[in-house]
């Protein structure tokens, strides 16, 4: 495991102006804290209906495996120390190759995902660095993040001990009991979407995670785990190009997010 506090500076700072602003209000720096990223790109991607059994995290968008932008992303943030790959055991050649293509530098481990997202993301916490203070937990198929939001959730998470990317709802939400008629309409306003990444204080996280696999307790998604504790989250608003690739439709607005931005991931 990386023993040394060290995270090296990208040519050209991926901060925005806001969440360098934030650093400065906050007084916190990335240079004070190990962020040790959990990358969970084990799913089989069934919803996709994709040939041969090729899952939707080896699938390309504009000439590259949608992993590879995720883990690039993550590369290029300043806040990220080392990255835990968790995969499907019968993809880890697949990846041991794109370690080796794509020249990955924080990429400490490969790891083998569980029968659930709430197991991989324990089999990578297992492989954290022993001195980290914080975990970020992202979505492998959310290749559309970029190193400024990663900055963002975490500048707050530093500030506050646990925060999460989200997004507001665009369409009116209702209320169904039985799935065929409407009992309500719910407030918008106070309804939001959980994105990755999710990051927490390691021993906040680890306690929440360890509770909960105690309690056979589990969740679609990391905050629920620190709900449960009672510990506050706080939520940054990455907007609505941060999407994950479910579905092949998805794929066609991922591309389209890709051109809007004149080649910048």
């Amino acid at each position: 495991m990386n023993k040394k506090r060290t995270n090296k500076a990208v040519k050209k700072s991926p901060y925005n102006k806001f969440t360098r602003a934030m650093k400065k209000l906050f007084g916190v720096d990335h240079r004070d804290y190990f962020n040790s990223a959990i990358i969970v790109a084990a799913g089989s991607g069934t919803r996709m209906n994709l040939p041969d059994g090729q899952t939707k995290q080896t699938l390309e968008i504009d000439g590259e495996p949608v992993v590879v932008r995720t883990v690039k992303q993550f590369e290029a943030c300043e806040d990220i120390n080392e990255i835990i790959l968790v995969v499907k055991r019968d993809e880890f050649d697949i990846f041991k190759e794109y370690y080796k293509k794509y020249k990955f530098k924080k990429v400490a481990h490969i790891v083998a995902g569980g029968d659930t997202r709430q197991q991989s993301v324990l089999n990578g916490l297992t492989r954290v660095s022993d001195i980290a203070d914080f975990v970020t937990i992202h979505d492998g198929v959310r290749c559309l993040i970029t190193p400024e939001m990663i900055s963002e959730v975490c500048t707050f998470a530093y500030h506050y001990g646990a925060a999460t990317a989200v997004t507001k709802p665009s369409d009116t939400l209702k209320l169904s009991e039985d799935g065929s008629f409407i009992k309500e309409t719910v407030d918008r306003d106070k309804i939001y979407q959980a994105q990755t990444p999710q990051i927490f204080k390691y021993d906040m996280y680890r306690a929440a995670a360890m509770s909960a696999k105690k309690d056979d307790f589990s969740a679609t998604d990391d905050n629920s785990l620190v709900e449960r504790m009672k510990f506050k989250i706080y939520m940054c608003d990455l907007g609505k190009e941060n999407i994950k690739i479910t579905t092949k439709e998805d794929v066609y607005v991922a591309d389209a997010i890709l051109k809007s931005r004149g080649g910048r991931l």
